[in-house]
């Protein structure tokens, strides 16, 4: 087989990887025992921008990112923030400069996240739906 066949059906597979990463489902995550219940992509928005510090009952809501470059996190940021990750990392240079926030924590991939926020009622974090267990709470979809 030519080098240029064999190239060209990698390139093939890795579009049809990447294609269905961004079209997975997403599940926005908080601890099993978090008494919030569905939140809305406003009030999911408004905490990972820095923008309020509290979930909808007043307890403290604490964003954790996946790992900067995650298919994940590139669908996250586009469809719940609308923002790209060059647009994202611009407003948290201007917010960090000015001394007015500090972006969420990453903490790795799906695994990483759903232990972390099972182990914590303040994090809310984000994973793919199909990760999801009984140990986390779904409050928000996409």
């Amino acid at each position: 087989m030519k080098m240029s066949k064999v190239i060209s059906r990698i390139a093939i597979a890795a579009s049809l990887l990447l294609g269905a990463a961004a079209n997975a489902e997403i599940a926005v995550i908080v601890a099993a025992g978090n008494a919030n219940g569905a939140l809305d992509q406003d009030t999911i928005s408004r905490i990972f921008l820095g923008k309020t510090a509290n979930f909808p009952d007043g307890s403290q809501a604490i964003p954790i990112d996946q790992n900067e470059g995650s298919a994940v996190r590139e669908s996250f940021n586009d469809k719940v923030l609308g923002k790209s990750s060059s647009q994202l990392k611009a407003y948290w240079s201007r917010l960090i400069f000015t001394g007015k926030g500090t972006p969420p924590k990453e903490s790795g991939a799906d695994a990483d996240i759903k232990a972390l926020v099972a182990k914590n009622p303040n994090l809310v974090g984000y994973v793919d739906a199909s990760a999801v267990d009984a140990s986390v709470k779904v409050v928000f979809k996409f």
